[in-house]
């Protein structure tokens, strides 16, 4: 059997099309998320593990990774109230301390394509970017991929 994985943001674009083909692929899937009732419905959501739980509530981490081969970090704050920024770098320290504890092989993260370092990035390309360093200087193997607007339907 595949590894055990950890998908946060299963509820979004990225993560609805990541779950399916992760089980198909033989992994078993653990989704953290906020609300479960979100994933009533959703055609592969009886096949997944959910775990109620918030990347911003260290204290509910330490189950949703228990037992984890890789997590897959698919989530953001760019629509929460406050500072995003802020709650970008609290939940990304999170996750690398909480993966660090349950000896979690690696965590990928999708972010947004940063511009060269001759030019400004918006705030928002900025807390990407911030957040891929956190999880690049944990000491959980991470690899950050960088995606340009994601395009697709639904």
């Amino acid at each position: 059997m595949g590894e055990r994985i950890l998908l946060t943001g299963a509820t979004g674009y990225v993560g609805g099309r990541l779950a399916p083909m992760l089980l198909d692929a033989g992994h078993r899937v653990v989704c953290l998320v906020r609300d479960p009732s979100k994933l009533d419905g959703i055609p592969w959501s009886d096949r997944v593990e959910v775990v109620r739980g918030d990347v911003l509530d260290a204290s509910t981490l330490d189950r949703a990774v228990e037992g984890i081969d890789t997590i897959y970090y698919l989530v953001h704050s760019i629509g929460a109230t406050g500072d995003f920024s802020e709650s970008d770098r609290t939940a990304a320290v999170n996750i690398a301390v909480a993966a660090e504890r349950a000896g979690v092989s690696r965590i990928i993260y999708l972010g947004g394509i940063v511009p060269p370092e001759t030019e400004e990035p918006s705030k928002h390309l900025a807390s990407r970017a911030e957040v891929g360093q956190i999880l690049l200087d944990a000491p959980v193997p991470a690899v950050v991929l960088q995606a340009g607007v994601i395009i697709g339907s639904g």
